[in-house]
């Protein structure tokens, strides 16, 4: 059983985009019940199927298998619900941590986020200066939600 431990946070002006290259990913949800999400996700040219439980404080429990890109294409296709994640990740390395910055397409085009991953939940990071509020807690920021609920409808 592998655990993630994640922080997330809004990204402030553009300074991060020279520290990292950009992949396209795109992803989809299967189910998103009672806290647990089955998604299927491309990026680049691989597919992945991982199933996520219940988040407690910043860590959840996380399960992710390669599977043949073909078959991501048409889970995509046919079993996720809609609108589709679509976005340009870019992986950046800074001190002993990977930021993971998205930068959302298509419905939630128009927001930007930082993920970083961690050993604990009570690991000290040194924050760059692009980094924003954190929003680790904020549901609406979830991938699963903004599938839901994307970004471009939110009134505030």
């Amino acid at each position: 059983m592998a655990t993630e431990i994640e922080r997330k946070f809004l990204v402030k002006g553009d300074s991060w985009r020279s520290l990292g290259t950009g992949k396209v990913y795109r992803q989809g949800y299967i189910s998103t019940v009672n806290g647990i999400t089955v998604r299927v996700r491309i990026a680049g040219e691989n597919g992945y199927l991982t199933i996520k439980g219940k988040t407690k404080g910043m860590a959840r429990e996380e399960f992710e298998y390669s599977i043949p890109v073909e078959d991501a294409k048409m889970m995509l296709d046919t079993m996720c619900d809609r609108p589709l994640i679509e976005k340009i990740r870019y992986r950046i390395k800074l001190d002993n941590l990977v930021w993971e910055v998205d930068e959302f397409l298509g419905e939630n085009k128009g927001l930007i986020l930082a993920e970083v991953e961690l050993e604990s939940e009570c690991q000290i990071i040194d924050f760059p200066d692009w980094i924003a509020r954190e929003v680790t807690g904020d549901l609406r920021y979830y991938n699963s939600n903004l599938a839901k609920y994307p970004y471009q409808q939110w009134k505030d």
